[in-house]
């Protein structure tokens, strides 16, 4: 078989490249006040609102953490204040990447450029990136974009501003709800799932499964 070279490989960055830690910091904040099965139920709740949160027209990435933090005490009766929303969003630019990243990204990035689509905000990613260790032709933004993932409109952005279409790309991401299924129905047609044990396989999105990042260029060849 032919191995597919894309002009560009693109990335979601939080959960498959940056080791999101959204769940540690809840527990941080609230691990003293609810017992294991109920805490595992606030980490559920706060995953679930946040990607409420971005469906609709795009606001701060600070609004998102702190309306889903809301929320999230709210229906688990936990008490909640400004200032905890605040540190979490807080911590987002002090992220490092997973253990495999950087080795992966670097012999990637010396054959085919590397392009970041995040749901980011833009004085914060650029720290994020910072820490993977490999060259990125362009980082886009949900700010940028004016649209978070997994919406159209973000990908529609990045398109238009690498001046390429679906059929160009390999999009690499570790999940389907943001990013698999509408890279899917966009017509990108070379995928990769990073499995990183965030969400269970779905076979019908079409896509090549890696553990991690170190397989990835054995995807394209390299």
């Amino acid at each position: 078989m032919t191995t597919f070279r894309p002009k560009y490989i693109t990335f979601d960055c939080y959960g498959t490249l940056t080791n999101f830690q959204m769940a540690e910091a809840a527990r941080d904040l609230y691990g003293d006040r609810l017992d294991e099965p109920r805490m595992v139920k606030f980490i559920k709740n706060f995953a679930a609102y946040r990607l409420d949160e971005i469906m609709g027209d795009w606001k701060p990435y600070a609004d998102v953490v702190h309306n889903s933090l809301e929320r999230s005490c709210k229906a688990n009766g936990v008490a909640f204040k400004d200032e905890d929303a605040r540190m979490v969003y807080e911590r987002v630019p002090t992220w490092g990447p997973h253990a495999d990243v950087p080795a992966g990204l670097a012999k990637v990035a010396r054959e085919i450029p590397l392009v970041i689509l995040s749901n980011a905000m833009n004085d914060q990613i650029h720290s994020n990136v910072a820490k993977l260790g490999a060259p990125f032709h362009a980082v886009y933004t949900a700010e940028q974009a004016n649209a978070y993932k997994p919406r159209f409109q973000a990908f529609e952005y990045m398109f238009d501003m690498l001046g390429c279409g679906p059929q160009d790309i390999l999009h690499c991401s570790s999940s389907f709800r943001y990013d698999l299924m509408s890279a899917h129905d966009l017509g990108i047609k070379n995928k990769v799932w990073v499995n990183r044990g965030h969400e269970p396989a779905n076979p019908f999105y079409g896509y090549v499964e890696i553990p991690d990042i170190s397989g990835l260029p054995g995807v394209v060849g390299l």
